[in-house]
């Protein structure tokens, strides 16, 4: 598996963006300072641990790709698909409500937050532009990841066919029954392809986020995805799970950022 130890930090790097180019990293819940039930590496603000163990989770994680944190952009997560094109590092401690970054400043690092919903990473090597992706069924269905490749191509004039794309570790469909109101979001969303992502298990409905994201890939012309396959509600020893862990967990960090030459 294409983990990476530093210390006791330990992180998942997709093989396909191992590019020099390229610092990327989605950290496991091991290596930080918080007792359960955010054990350990917790970086979610808003679970009820207490902040200064989340800030010097942060910083750890940070230390360990040897990145500042002072480089930080993140967002107010909120399943939207919304973008914000990170010019240079958060100002001030207001995040906008957003579920997109995408960048091509070195000096700036792309962070977000995950318990189930997927990350995606994109990285567009020729014109040295990346972005990062919080799509959890609802960000799915609105189509977060079209509008960040889009957004890539407006911004920076990334070509789809150029851009590489990882799909992370999430909760995998076997783990992820959804209701009637998510099935129709879904049918209005795909359409005649709604059928490839959802399957009936044990008399629910389950929702594929991973083939979901994939498709949706496809459809605006990006060709390099890595799907991780990595179910975090079946590894709770290296991943936080909303679901597998009934709302008391944390919140695993995954960062990007283009290399300083």
């Amino acid at each position: 598996m294409p983990f990476r130890q530093v210390g006791p930090i330990r992180f998942f790097e997709f093989e396909s963006l191992g590019h020099t180019d390229l610092i990327q990293a989605i950290f496991t819940r091991q290596g930080g300072l918080s007792p359960a039930p955010w054990a350990s590496l917790n970086v979610g603000g808003t679970v009820g641990d207490d902040h200064s163990r989340v800030e010097s989770n942060i910083e750890r994680c940070f230390e360990a790709v040897g990145r500042a944190t002072e480089t930080v952009h993140d967002v107010w997560q909120s399943h939207s698909a919304v973008v914000v094109v990170a010019d240079s590092p958060r100002q001030g401690s207001v995040r906008v409500r957003a579920d997109i970054l995408v960048s091509d400043q070195p000096g700036v690092t792309l962070f977000m937050r995950f318990a189930d919903c997927v990350p995606i990473f994109l990285f567009d090597p020729k014109a040295r532009a990346v972005g990062l992706v919080h799509a959890g069924w609802l960000g799915t269905v609105r189509k977060a990841v079209e509008a960040a490749v889009k957004a890539m191509n407006e911004k920076f004039g990334s070509r789809p066919q150029d851009i590489q794309a990882g799909v992370g570790p999430s909760i995998g469909s076997d783990h992820y029954p959804v209701g009637p109101e998510v099935v129709e979001q879904v049918r209005r969303a795909f359409g005649a392809a709604a059928d490839r992502h959802l399957h009936r298990q044990n008399g629910t409905t389950c929702f594929d986020l991973w083939s979901a994201n994939q498709t949706l890939l496809e459809g605006v012309g990006v060709r390099s995805i890595e799907v991780s396959g990595i179910c975090t509600a079946c590894h709770l020893e290296d991943w936080y799970s909303h679901r597998g862990e009934r709302g008391h967990t944390g919140r695993f960090g995954a960062l990007v950022a283009l290399a300083d030459r």
